[in-house]
């Protein structure tokens, strides 16, 4: 049987989570559905990462064994068919080797938070920021964050509920700048790693708030670190200001 490659985009709000649950909209079982009226078959999909309820995408990878051997066009617009009007949808498209696994064979994984910080609530972005109505500052936001970047426990940055093997993980790096708007600063969180955590980013950038509301001093987010307790930690920013925005491999499979 063929295997294909995805790249998918879309809107977090109604689904809980990417992973299909009994009972609960997913958009793991949303893009299935939509397989499964063009191969009889209802072939299963596996994504790159299990993203949280209200957790948005626009660069989830996953992949799945078809009956017919598609044109990639072809198959990418039959699929946005089907897919309406669910907030899915499939930007890319690729035949891919035998042994190709979208999960397994990622060696990256980037997302992006972002925080919009204005007295007025969003409108044209609602669902898509965390919006503060306070100010925070860049500067020890920036310098907190640099004691997260290489291998530790992120013990104190993931759910108690995660079912990762180890909390042992390597942040290769993590980024935040400010960018003025027309009213009020957005801020952007971006963060690279192979892997992370159930939570790990959203705890992260719900600690780093703290730091820039002037709550926590830039090092307790090392001590923080350092403690391996999941009470150490600050609060869990909300998901809708969170993307999952790329998984690399070792080659591209959407390249040519």
């Amino acid at each position: 049987m063929p295997r294909f490659a995805f790249r998918i985009e879309y809107h977090g709000a109604p689904f809980h989570g990417w992973q299909r649950q009994a009972g609960q909209p997913s958009v793991q079982a949303a893009f299935e559905a939509a397989l499964a009226r063009l191969d009889r078959a209802a072939p299963t999909v596996t994504g790159a990462g299990r993203t949280d309820t209200g957790v948005h995408a626009t660069g989830q990878v996953a992949h799945a064994d078809l009956a017919r051997d598609w044109d990639p066009f072809r198959l990418t617009e039959a699929l946005n068919h089907h897919l309406r009007p669910e907030p899915v949808a499939v930007t890319a498209c690729a035949r891919v080797a035998a042994d190709f696994h979208a999960r397994f064979g990622a060696v990256e994984r980037r997302y992006l938070y972002r925080v919009l910080c204005r007295r007025a609530p969003p409108v044209m972005e609602a669902g898509l920021v965390w919006h503060i109505r306070h100010p925070i500052d860049l500067a020890p936001m920036q310098e907190a964050a640099r004691a997260l970047i290489g291998r530790h426990d992120f013990t104190t940055f993931r759910a108690t509920l995660c079912q990762a093997a180890s909390p042992v993980k390597t942040l290769d790096e993590i980024t935040v700048e400010a960018v003025p708007r027309a009213s009020g600063t957005e801020f952007r969180f971006q963060l690279r790693a192979r892997s992370f955590l159930h939570n790990q980013v959203r705890s992260i950038v719900g600690t780093l708030e703290r730091v820039g509301a002037g709550a926590w001093p830039p090092e307790r987010v090392a001590e923080a670190l350092a403690a391996r307790d999941r009470a150490a930690c600050g609060p869990v920013a909300p998901p809708q200001g969170l993307c999952l925005t790329g998984v690399c491999y070792p080659a591209d499979p959407f390249a040519g």
